[in-house]
């Protein structure tokens, strides 16, 4: 077994695993050193004034979200294609033999598109209904 064997799955993993890690440490690194700024103020007897802890917590707020069925509709569209992209590309390179890994790879992320797609339709009826329900 050749060393690059290992490796390339490796580091593919830990890119990865640093793309979704590191913005996790982050905000938990921000959290401790607001906390700690707040617990310094305190053991030197100040008073924490509400602006300063508002500011303080602005990046904590909630954002506005985007439409939620909107954005998984998003998603699936985008997965649909990119299945048909790999589709494409392994009958372009192998045809469609069943050892083709393209082909089930594409069949795979057509159907995390697909369903997708259908969550995103259950979602938009699901709003719909409560929107219904509410005026009522």
């Amino acid at each position: 077994m050749m060393l690059s064997e290992i490796l390339i799955p490796l580091a593919f993993f830990a890119f990865l695993g640093s793309v979704v890690i590191i913005p996790i440490y982050l905000a938990h690194k921000g959290r401790i050193a607001r906390m700690d700024l707040m617990r310094q103020a305190l053991d030197k007897g100040q008073t924490l004034d509400p602006k300063l802890l508002e500011q303080l917590y602005e990046t904590e707020r909630a954002k506005p979200r985007q439409d939620q069925p909107r954005r998984t509709l998003g998603s699936g569209v985008v997965l649909t294609f990119l299945a048909l992209g790999l589709a494409a590309a392994g009958w372009m390179m192998d045809g469609f033999s069943p050892d083709n890994g393209m082909i089930v790879a594409a069949v795979i992320v057509g159907c995390l598109g697909l369903a997708f797609i259908v969550l995103a339709i259950v979602d938009y009826a699901a709003k719909k209904e409560e929107r219904r329900l509410d005026q009522a």
